[in-house]
């Protein structure tokens, strides 16, 4: 009598990148890969992520503030912050989305 054979196990699939929310060496975007959805890395970039939106909001604020009576010295200053508050948040904007795509 012939044994059976197992069943084989399906491949799992491999996990995709996460997009973190900062870049390394030459400002290239950094990526996280592991099986441990709460990890000590996913948790330090869901908490960078949160604080880079208040950041944003906090500056946003300040901005709407400032702009009517702003000297043009200032001006400068306040639009590169308004620039990394921008790249911040679309780098958060884009990792979440690639993680809810993810779920569909």
């Amino acid at each position: 009598m012939q044994a059976e054979p197992e069943p084989t196990k399906a491949p799992e699939l491999p996990h995709m990148p996460r997009l973190l929310p900062w870049s390394g060496a030459e400002g290239k975007s950094c990526y996280l890969i592991t099986d441990d959805h709460g990890g000590p890395v996913s948790r330090l970039a869901d908490a960078t992520e949160s604080i880079q939106l208040g950041m944003g909001r906090e500056l946003l604020a300040h901005a709407r503030e400032l702009l009517p009576d702003t000297p043009r010295s200032e001006l400068r200053f306040l639009a590169e912050r308004l620039t990394e508050a921008l790249r911040d948040v679309l780098r958060v904007a884009e990792s979440r989305g690639q993680r809810l795509n993810r779920l569909n």
